[in-house]
């Protein structure tokens, strides 16, 4: 597959974005689209970041031999192995791009002019336009006689609801994703950061996972059939365990759905952690690249979230999929859908055993339709 990827920053460092294309290599059809808001950062940066979302995409179709081809010079001489990787916020993507390459039976990178990349410049821009609030420009209606007449005079016999592709000009039927944070634990009723540590639920946390099981199962057309897919976290595991029994289906454990590693942090308060290390805390919360000690990044977080999204939109393509995760996959999946930079991370507010809902459309948009509802624990 053809992998064209790109990424730009306004003022370098400035609010940043990528974009991302993969396209057939015999009809030139589009088989995948990427694109976000990266915050504040460079132009180099963000073309690394293109590239890692068009590598992850080609994979999540299957992709075996990929030829990448990119207008950054610096991106293409560096992963040819030509040019040495030199500057330290740019040396773990680079990384991070060989290990996904070596994923791939072969991998060749191309430097293209930027007259031949403005699929992936195109939707950089958009990325960075949505992160800064800009509405996108209207898509060129079609002509009237293409429509049903009934529908130019603007004449309907019933009313029609109108679903977010309506708005949004998406096309295709989405794969509907439903987010579910666990129930309370010890440590999280104790606002302790709780990461890899296998801790159960509380009573409370049992009983917040039975209203989110009874309230999930009450939605439509969920049933036996429904793909529940959950973090390998005692917690996670008997929240999902709690709808699954409900809906009479099977869950499925999924790695990549882990909550953060917060290495040394492990167990302990805010407080407690920054007194530990106030400038190493303090860096953290700045710049999401950096990781607690012994840790993980949250850029780390979201790019393996990355992966599982793109995994479940080709395995449970416009389908309905249960997630059941913690805090920061939860957020890193609903920063995927609306292509924002990583300050979402701190100024979304995501409860216990809380329910979000998110659409991911075949041909790139995403609709979120609820987040951190928690109606059915009143």
């Amino acid at each position: 597959m053809i992998v064209e990827a790109d990424g730009g920053s306004r003022g370098n460092p400035g609010p940043a974005g990528y974009g991302a294309v993969v396209l057939d290599p015999d009809t030139g059809a589009v088989l995948a689209e990427r694109a976000e808001g990266i915050g504040v950062t460079t132009n180099n940066v963000a073309e690394y970041q293109g590239l890692l979302a068009g590598l992850r995409a080609a994979a999540a179709l299957g992709a075996d031999v990929v030829e990448v081809r990119m207008d950054s010079k610096l991106v293409v001489e560096q992963m040819s192995g030509r040019w040495q990787v030199k500057h330290p916020s740019m040396k773990p993507l680079a990384e991070r791009a060989r290990t996904l390459a070596g994923e791939f039976s072969r991998v060749t990178y191309t430097w293209i002019p930027r007259e031949r990349n403005q699929r992936a410049d195109r939707l950089a821009n958009q990325a960075m336009d949505a992160q800064a609030g800009i509405a996108p420009k209207p898509a060129t209606p079609e002509p009237p006689a293409a429509r049903p007449k009934a529908e130019q005079d603007g004449l309907f016999a019933t009313p029609r609801r109108m679903s977010p592709a309506a708005w949004t000009g998406a096309h295709g039927d989405p794969t509907k994703i439903l987010l579910l944070r666990h129930g309370q634990t010890a440590m999280s009723a104790e606002r302790r950061y709780s990461g890899r540590g296998d801790v159960p639920l509380t009573e409370l946390g049992r009983a917040q996972a039975a209203a989110a099981a009874r309230r999930i199962a009450a939605l439509d057309g969920l049933g036996p059939d429904t793909p529940v897919i959950t973090s390998p976290l005692d917690r996670a595991r008997r929240t999902a365990g709690a709808v699954a029994d409900a809906l009479g289906a099977k869950v499925r454990v999924h790695e990549g759905l882990v909550e953060t590693d917060f290495g040394d942090w492990e167990g302990r308060t805010f407080t407690e952690a920054y007194e530990r290390d106030p400038a190493l805390h303090d860096r953290w919360l700045a710049d999401t690249s950096v990781p607690p000690p012994g840790g993980e990044s949250f850029d780390a977080v979201h790019e393996r979230v990355a992966r599982v999204r793109d995994e479940l939109l080709v395995e449970h393509a416009g389908r309905t999929v249960l997630v059941v995760s913690h805090v920061t996959p939860i957020k890193a999946l609903l920063r995927l859908a609306l292509e924002v930079g990583p300050s979402l991370l701190f100024r979304l507010h995501l409860d216990l055993a809380s329910l979000s809902i998110v659409e991911f459309y075949p041909d790139g948009n995403a609709s979120v339709r609820l987040v951190n509802d928690i109606s059915h624990l009143d």
